[in-house]
């Protein structure tokens, strides 16, 4: 037994402790659990610098930019920073053929000059606070799932009610740990954000989805907003009386530049990571669900890169989609290699077997966790085949734009159907219908969609033992006798859905009666027809066998850091603050290629091809550069900086976070990881795990010399 227990801790002591650079750690926890280490490697600051509840601090200075990235105050009247990837869409809304802020950038030079954007909403935090006591209040071990879900999900709604109780905040309550710890989040939303500032793409987007996820990185991935509020600094609605929010603490910035080894640490909110799932959930995306993604994208890509290559007006409508689906496909591959580098399922299982050697050991923990990874791998044997129907059923079955729009229309069936519904709702509806029909078709090419319609179905039929198809897919082809194209032009053709002509004049004068006409459309029947099969084949199954793994890695989790008792465990990202620390490094990701750890303007000028729409330079840039016009920003070496990189953990969800030296002053914007380390979601590699930012002297240099604002 003694030879049994030193083995298990030796697997734990050599594989699985976590490294400095390593965690995406609690804010509040950072004085007992980081500070100290923060400091050794050469933070200057404190904790409650960082995160106070009494004081300001630079968390105050943090937030939510939109639905999905972080973004940061760097004036008392509430200009913020964030990527110009984040600020994207919102740019393309305000851009048309007259005024291409997309190709052409845009800059407000005074406060009346800048752009709303409803919908928009800045998100700050005003105190966190552990719940764990409460939230299981009542909760006992012989529960069943479903008993134990209803007791939790009725203390989260007291205790968010409470805290937000005759406030204007809003409040949730988000499981940590698998569910074994729980956090209360209060946060104020502001909703009147306005566009300041964006580079041209040929700098905010220099390099595209060719170098998406790459170093070296010469992207001046930046945007420029202000927060408005009410003359009591209060959220408000967009009105012209509002002024700029004044914040409790706005980031400092420094123009010293990132030194190799620097101290840097990043505060923002990285979206959701997966470090402690068990080797079968990492051999599911490995083999099954990425290479279905990867595929099913790759097809989409290539029919978007042709007609934007040739089309000018196709780029604008079709930038933003093909950012947002490479975005996934390249990281999924990325991924897949480094899971494969790392040989990560082996890890994994290396780990499961030393967690079932020290279950065994003891009767209590074997009556605990002793069954926990034979259940693993009988759930995931089960949820393997789910996933890879669900993966293409969302990739390819979903993949058509036609398809996703018409399913906006469900609605307006359902109220149609609805003896009592009213003239009034149904007008209303209608009206807020013809309003997103007009920002649709506006970034919408018919040829280009049918394209994607016909390759898609056609590889979707072919992919998949019937058994494994819904109905509607096998109908169609044996309809079309395996025609594709005929079955796309019918489709189009037909349907409603494919022109805004036909929406509107469908629109016009709608009575209720003419639901059946969207219910027999080909494109809303085919959609209804693979929602359905969704819903009533592999959604009841799905959410079986997650249940079983909620159960089952609640109690992995809670093990793991029983046997690991001297680790320092940070949760999984789940787009909450979050603090990342490291060093400006840079790595070598081959053999015989050593990455520095920043980039210059000369590198823009090597990368420079007029063909290649993502190499295109700026004629005013290459005058600066040409003139070394660099002002105040240029680096003591006598170049401009313009990307920098650092091993600080990152995900999705960290785009447009702060990165800060080791007084707490911003020196840059994240906006990336290296493609080497795209896998840190399941596991981290020290070695090769780089977060990609931009130096905030070239996005100075930018403001200043290149727009003069």
């Amino acid at each position: 037994m003694k030879k049994l227990i030193l083995l298990v801790t030796l697997i734990i002591a050599s594989q699985f402790l976590s490294r400095a650079d390593e965690g995406m750690w609690i804010p509040m926890y950072l004085d007992e659990m980081n500070e100290a280490e923060m400091q050794a490697m050469g933070m200057r600051i404190s904790a409650d610098d960082i995160y106070s509840i009494n004081n300001s601090s630079l968390k105050d200075a943090i937030m939510i930019f939109g639905g999905g990235c972080t973004g940061e105050f760097v004036s008392d009247q509430g200009l913020l920073l964030t990527n110009h990837h984040c600020g994207y869409r919102n740019i393309q809304k305000h851009s048309s053929i007259e005024h291409d802020y997309l190709t052409d950038g845009f800059w407000a030079m005074d406060n009346s000059g800048e752009l709303a954007n409803p919908g928009l909403t800045v998100t700050l935090l005003i105190r966190m606070e552990e719940v764990t006591s409460q939230v299981l209040e009542g909760v006992e071990e012989s529960m069943s799932e479903t008993e134990r879900k209803a007791i939790i999900s009725a203390k989260i709604e007291e205790i968010t009610e409470e805290a937000v109780k005759d406030t204007h905040y809003k409040a949730i309550v988000k499981p940590f740990y698998y569910g074994n710890q729980y956090f209360l989040f209060v946060n104020e939303v502001f909703k009147d954000v306005r566009l300041v500032g964006a580079p041209p793409s040929n700098i905010g987007k220099f390099g595209g989805d060719t170098d998406n996820w790459m170093w070296p990185r010469h992207t001046g991935d930046f945007s420029i907003f202000r927060v408005y509020a009410d003359k009591d600094n209060k959220p408000a609605e967009y009105s012209e009386d509002n002024v700029p929010y004044k914040p409790k603490k706005h980031l400092s910035v420094s123009t010293k530049g990132a030194k190799e080894n620097d101290f840097t640490f990043i505060f923002g909110y990285p979206g959701r990571t997966e470090e402690y799932i068990p080797s079968y959930a990492v051999d599911m995306k490995l083999n099954a669900v990425n290479p279905i993604r990867i595929a099913m994208r790759d097809i989409r890509i290539k029919i978007f890169l042709n007609s934007m290559d040739n089309n000018p007006q196709t780029r604008i409508q079709y930038a933003a989609k093909h950012a947002g689906i490479s975005n996934g496909w390249k990281k999924w591959i990325g991924e897949n290699r480094g899971i494969k580098r790392l040989k990560t399922i082996e890890q994994k299982q290396d780990l499961e077997n030393a967690f079932m050697a020290w279950a065994n050991s003891d009767k209590a923990l074997k009556e605990k966790y002793g069954n926990l990874i034979p259940e693993f791998n009988k759930v995931y044997g089960k949820l393997k085949p789910v996933n890879i129907k669900t993966a293409y059923l969302t990739e390819a079955g979903f993949g058509p734009e036609i398809i996703k729009y018409s399913r906006s229309f469900e609605k307006l069936v359902n109220l149609s159907m609805e003896k009592d519904a009213t003239d009034e709702e149904i007008n209303d509806l209608t009206q807020k219908l013809k309003h997103s029909a007009e920002s649709y078709f506006k970034d919408y090419n018919i040829d280009i969609d049918k394209k994607v319609f016909a390759t898609l179905m056609s590889t979707y039929y072919k992919s998949l033992d019937k058994n494994d198809l819904p109905p509607i897919v096998i109908e169609m082809n044996d309809k079309y006798k395996g025609d594709y194209e005929a079955y796309a032009n019918a489709v189009f053709y037909n349907s409603i859905f494919a022109s805004k002509e036909k929406v509107d004049g469908f629109l016009d004068g709608y009575k209720q009666s003419k639901y059946k006409k969207i219910q027999k459309d080909p494109a809303f029947h085919l959609a209804d027809a693979l929602a359905n099969y969704y819903v009533r084949t592999l959604l009841s199954d799905d959410a079986k066998y997650n249940k079983n793994l909620d159960s089952l890695m609640r109690f992995y989790m809670e093990g793991q850091m029983e046997m690991q008792a001297n680790k320092l465990f940070y949760p999984d990202a789940n787009f909450t603050l979050r603090v990342a620390y490291g060093n400006v490094d840079g790595y070598q990701p081959d053999d015989a290629i050593d990455f520095r750890y920043y980039t210059t303007l000369s590198g823009i000028m090597e990368k420079e091809d007029p063909d290649i729409y993502d190499y295109v330079v700026e004629d005013k840039l290459k005058e600066l550069y040409n003139s070394k016009d660099y002002g105040k920003y240029g680096d003591e070496d006598g170049s401009l900086h313009v990307c920098f990189i650092a091993t600080n953990h990152t995900t999705g969800g960290n785009s447009g976070s702060p990165v800060l030296d080791a007084d707490g002053n911003l020196i840059g914007i994240n906006f990336d990881r290296c493609w080497e380390g795209t896998m840190s979601d399941i596991v981290y590699d020290a070695s090769q795990c780089r977060n990609i930012a931009i130096d905030i002297r070239y996005l100075l240099f930018i403001v200043d010399k290149y727009a003069g604002a």
